[in-house]
């Protein structure tokens, strides 16, 4: 496993990180258990998880598996880097959501008992608050860093002038701030190219991006769907048919290279130098698998230049839009 420093920080997490928003909704908690013990023996050690995580009705059901899993202890927690989010309302009453300093200690102290945990290695925002201001999140978080319960703080699914807020706000007080962004981002999917990746680089954000494989789009859909593997419908299915040369391409290409289109999409990630580890989350012990080959593809120059040619991303702005 190769390992890295999350943004700034010296903290070092893997290349890859496990996401676990299935463990409940998708994956039996025997078999969430058994991908974690399994993500440890290859040597991954960033997991990242949410308080929301564990579908309707089901609210922190995933938080809850993972601390069973870290109750038993073998020293399961210590090798973890551990990071999970707040944001959306966990009840429906008032101050049970969002970044208020009162649903920050709560949605923290809740976190860490389901966890079966003292402290979180990465609390992030799920989301901005634009009704709560940045010193009252920033004094909220100094407090819980100086209670010990949590070590860093992260964001996700920021714009970039939300980066640059939040940590012109913490360095007036002056607090360590974001090291980290969670944000979508992949092949088919790379709006932050134009702002939150300049502004995550500037501010010294490591970048995390979720869905790698654009909900599966990048990893052999029409292949798999050619073989009877996959339905198209839905969304996937509109997706597919507005995007449907620039995939078979990519697909094509995937082969030429001799790997799976989800490995090359994976390690196209890993060749990007604001990437810190792109979030997988696999259902199955195979999928995680899968996802670990990406560790041993490497795309040399002209490799890169044509996964940019079929699947073109802005320009840093303002030269995406202007001169």
């Amino acid at each position: 496993m190769k390992y890295t420093h999350l943004g700034r920080s010296g903290l070092s997490v893997s290349r890859l990180c496990l996401g676990t928003m299935n463990f409940g909704p998708h994956t039996a908690e025997a078999d969430s258990h058994a991908i974690m013990d399994q993500a440890h023996d290859a040597g991954l050690n960033f997991f990242d998880t949410a308080n929301a995580y564990g579908g309707k009705g089901r609210l922190g059901w995933t938080e809850e598996i993972i601390g069973r899993w870290i109750a038993q202890g073998g020293g399961r927690r210590e090798r973890t880097v551990l990071a999970t989010k707040l944001y959306g309302d966990m009840v429906d009453w008032p101050n049970n959501g969002k970044l208020s300093a009162l649903n920050i200690r709560r949605a923290l102290d809740a976190s860490l008992k389901r966890l079966q945990t003292d402290y979180i290695d990465l609390y992030q925002f799920h989301h901005v608050d634009r009704g709560t201001p940045w010193d009252e999140i920033w004094q909220a978080i100094d407090v819980a860093v100086t209670q010990g319960k949590i070590l860093y703080a992260g964001s996700s699914n920021f714009a970039g002038w939300h980066i640059a807020a939040a940590q012109e706000a913490a360095a007036r007080r002056p607090v360590t701030g974001l090291v980290s962004e969670q944000s979508i981002y992949n092949l088919m999917e790379r709006s932050v190219e134009r702002e939150v990746i300049p502004a995550a680089e500037h501010c010294g954000l490591g970048l995390l991006p979720w869905s790698p494989l654009h909900g599966g789009l990048l990893g052999g859909v029409l292949q798999k769907h050619d073989d009877g593997v996959r339905r198209l419908e839905g969304r996937a299915a509109d997706a597919v048919a507005k995007s449907r040369d620039a995939i078979a391409a990519f697909e094509a290409f995937a082969a030429e290279l001799g790997h799976p289109p989800g490995d090359v999409a994976l390690a196209w990630l890993l060749h990007q130098p604001a990437v810190t580890a792109p979030i997988i989350g696999p259902r199955t012990a195979a999928q995680l698998d899968a996802g670990l080959r990406a560790l041993e593809v490497s795309l040399d120059e002209a490799s890169l230049a044509r996964l940019d040619e079929i699947f073109p991303g802005p320009k840093t702005a303002p030269e995406d839009y202007a001169w």
